[in-house]
């Protein structure tokens, strides 16, 4: 998705990011998942959990539902955020629980931070491979997404690659990868 300077070009703007919006006279604490401090999850990745407690949440969460087909075999994973870690626009913290292979308990996979979870098409490289799902972060203003893409592996997901991008009048996302 990226080629190595942009990614280290995009790694530095990250990390700096908290140090800018620091010097301006903004009252939000956070602008992106990445600005402040990553929320700690209730459970660790691959333990056993309950969508309607477990993940990331705060001290008084109000849940919400969002099941989705992540994996592709036609049945839905749990996908829960409160409500209360939303931001203004719409940001959420997604926790994912995915059924263990024996039937038994739901485990927590990893929380995606974004608006907007999108499931990427299946790789043709077997059963048992889960797709990457894309997430977006929006910025403020509408102006400017922020859009990672999540991995599986080995039970959960990591954040794999991030780009940012500029919404278009159209509602196209103008990406700096983009050769339009």
């Amino acid at each position: 998705m990226s080629s190595r300077p942009l990614a280290l070009a995009l790694a530095l703007a990250l990390a700096l990011l908290p140090l800018l919006s620091a010097c301006g006279s903004r009252s939000k604490a956070a602008t992106t998942p990445h600005s402040a401090q990553v929320p700690i999850p209730t459970v660790r990745v691959g333990d056993c959990a309950a969508p309607e407690r477990d993940g990331v949440h705060g001290d008084a969460p109000r849940m919400r539902r969002a099941d989705r087909d992540l994996d592709g075999d036609g049945t839905p994973e749990a996908v829960v955020a409160d409500e209360t870690m939303c931001t203004a626009d719409g940001n959420c913290y997604w926790n994912v629980f995915v059924r263990s292979d024996d039937g038994g308990c739901e485990r927590y996979a990893g929380a995606l931070a974004g608006a907007v979870l999108e499931p990427l098409a299946a790789m043709a490289t077997g059963a048992g491979v889960w797709p990457p799902v894309r997430a977006y972060w929006n910025l403020g203003g509408g102006k400017r997404v922020l859009v990672q893409e999540y991995q599986f592996r080995r039970g959960g997901y990591v954040l794999s690659d991030t780009l940012v991008c500029r919404r278009e009048p159209d509602d196209r996302l103008q990406c700096t990868e983009d050769t339009r």
